[in-house]
């Protein structure tokens, strides 16, 4: 039953990108159906199969080995800081420190993998590939690998040069890549709140993703001879312990703004819930006892059941899918251990958060734009929401590929 559904769910997903279409007579289905076949593949190999399973296996522990030895550096500057439980008097996890500082070291090995060339070379040449697949240009592919690797805002440092030269249709592309994809910088991060396994098939699935939707939604023809690929190297050419230094603060402020969005944004929540709540067991006198999570659940969970997830489930997995957008997929997924939710749920859940694909990435992407080009980051802005609706259907349809195979 849940293959029916998985393939209604799709179908759907698909349409609503149809029904904004800026050029529906020109969709590449062909493209499109050879992306989604990809994706069906990628997930059969990473969630199902000895060898998918072992790769992910072998990324975790490299990532469990760096993240543990990110934790001296920070256990050297933080030590002895703990929260103690109230009512255990026990020292508990401290999310700051041991999921959002690994960051930092993260940060330093890809400015290094930058810094020698590595990086640059797999994001050309990968980006290549794609580019044969997608049916669209050079141009796109590249930015949609080095998205997946250097950051939604990073990425477009890379191409400063050809930003005013860049036009609306394309640009809408780029910066659905940047929303729907994440950062290599802190997949580490993820990895210490959702299994590792639906991680990386999230990050394989929306790359693809990214495409299919963009492609409906946006199609166009790319011009051979304007799909050349200039990449930004920077006036100077840094030393080896500038650039260290440099990301390593960069990797800092990564940390510090996302534990900022986790306060402000949890606080509200829990504020909106206590309200919320309130209101409804008055007015009820005491007969309803939700909270404005729940009821976002109610408004999600649909979604959340035709994307595969048992009914059963739908209403709480609508509540942390909604609250991922409204907030980010950190808040989100550190509503996972507490949920009462099956196996499948959770991995299809999983799937759906791992990506940047909420409101406030818009201001994120907009502003990354217009700090290098004024007039581009104005175009950015004017199409965020349109941005937002086909990144979140990305994120449906790899979670729903995802749910074939759990």
């Amino acid at each position: 039953m849940h293959i029916i559904i998985g393939i209604i769910g799709i179908l759907l997903f698909l349409a609503l990108a149809w029904l904004v279409s800026s050029d529906k007579k020109s969709v590449k289905w062909k493209y499109i159906g050879i992306m989604i076949v990809i994706q069906f593949i990628f997930a059969f190999l990473l969630l199902k199969t000895t060898g998918g399973i072992y790769f992910v296996g072998k990324l975790s522990e490299g990532f469990n080995y760096i993240i543990m030895k990110a934790m001296e550096g920070v256990n050297f500057v933080f030590g002895g800081m703990a929260n103690l439980d109230p009512k255990s008097k026990q020292p508990t996890n401290v999310f700051f420190l041991n999921v959002l500082l690994p960051i930092v070291l993260v940060s330093a090995l890809i400015g290094i993998l930058q810094y020698t060339k590595i990086l640059p070379f797999i994001i050309k040449y990968l980006g290549f590939i794609i580019s044969k697949v997608n049916g669209m240009g050079k141009l796109e592919s590249y930015n949609a690998v080095a998205s997946a690797i250097l950051g939604q805002s990073e990425v477009f440092i890379s191409i400063k040069k050809q930003l005013p030269f860049i036009p609306k249709n394309r640009m809408y592309t780029l910066t659905a890549s940047a929303m729907s994809t994440v950062s290599a910088s802190i997949i580490g991060a993820y990895f210490t709140m959702v299994e590792p396994r639906y991680v990386v098939t999230a990050v394989v699935l929306n790359l693809f993703g990214g495409f299919i939707i963009a492609s409906i939604i946006n199609p166009y023809t790319v011009d051979p001879d304007k799909d050349d690929i200039i990449i930004e190297e920077g006036e100077h050419k840094q030393s080896f312990f500038e650039m260290l230094g440099e990301y390593i603060l960069d990797g800092f402020k990564v940390a510090v703004i996302v534990a900022a969005m986790l306060i402000g944004y949890v606080a509200l929540i829990g504020l909106l819930n206590g309200l919320t709540g309130n209101i409804l067991h008055t007015v009820s006198g005491g007969s309803i006892d939700w909270d404005f999570q729940t009821l976002i659940g109610f408004v999600f969970a649909p979604l959340a059941f035709i994307a595969g997830i048992p009914w059963s489930d739908a209403v709480e997995a609508g509540s942390i899918m909604a609250t991922k957008l409204l907030s980010n997929e950190f808040v989100a997924m550190g509503l996972l251990p507490d949920a009462e939710l099956s196996k499948r749920a959770t991995g299809i859940i999983s799937v759906f958060l791992v990506s940047f694909a909420n409101f406030g990435s818009i201001g994120i992407i907009a502003g990354a734009v217009k700090s290098l080009n004024d007039e581009q980051g104005n175009t950015v802005a004017r199409f965020g929401i349109k941005l937002l609706f086909g990144a979140t259907l990305v994120s449906f349809i790899s979670a729903t590929i995802a749910g074939f195979f759990l």
